[in-house]
């Protein structure tokens, strides 16, 4: 599957499980022990905020911190959208998949960042859908495809920090399973 397309599905199952937040869940618990469903939500909100600038070849000291707090104001449903509508602008671009990324961890190929985004959607998706009690499944061909690249980094990301030591799973354990164990969740997680 086309990078773009990964990347599109990736973002489309995150904002479509925002709406199913009810009132009363935005304090709920999430699969990230330190996160609430607000704070979940805010965080890929921020990432896409981060993505437009970093996506056009601005560094993060040019950046600032103008994407720091509170992402979500008083509607979070739509500033979700709209800061997924501006990603995918971004990423879609002419020219932005040849671009340089300038991270935290240095500089990074436009298509490896698409990748990590692909990864950020795709678990926290997960982690929002099994929080509120939504549908976890996610879209096989993108799960696929990003478990494909994780592979290659999951000794990075862990030593780094970035994930929890993978959760052991049965051998039968289908691909997203698999995939969700790397990332340090348990597939079985509930509130």
């Amino acid at each position: 599957m086309d990078l773009l397309e990964t990347y599109r599905r990736s973002v489309a199952e995150f904002i479509e499980r925002v709406p199913l937040v009810a009132p009363g869940q935005w304090s709920a618990p999430t699969p990230c022990a330190d996160w609430d469903v607000r704070t979940l939500v805010n965080h890929v909100v921020g990432e896409e905020r981060w993505s437009v600038p970093l996506l056009a070849g601005r560094t993060i000291a040019e950046v600032g911190d103008g994407y720091d707090g509170d992402q979500l104001g008083a509607d979070p449903v739509e500033a979700a959208r709209d800061a997924a509508a501006q990603a995918e602008l971004a990423a879609t671009r002419p020219g932005a998949r040849e671009t340089t990324v300038h991270l935290s961890a240095g500089d990074t190929p436009a298509e490896e960042y698409l990748r990590q985004l692909i990864a950020e959607h795709l678990v926290h998706g997960w982690d929002l859908a099994v929080a509120i009690g939504a549908d976890p499944v996610l879209d096989p061909d993108a799960v696929a495809e990003c478990a494909q690249w994780f592979a290659g980094q999951i000794d990075d990301y862990q030593r780094s920090g970035l994930v929890r030591t993978e959760v052991g799973v049965s051998p039968t354990a289908d691909r997203q399973d698999r995939l969700i164990a790397a990332f340090g969740r348990d597939p079985d997680w509930a509130p």
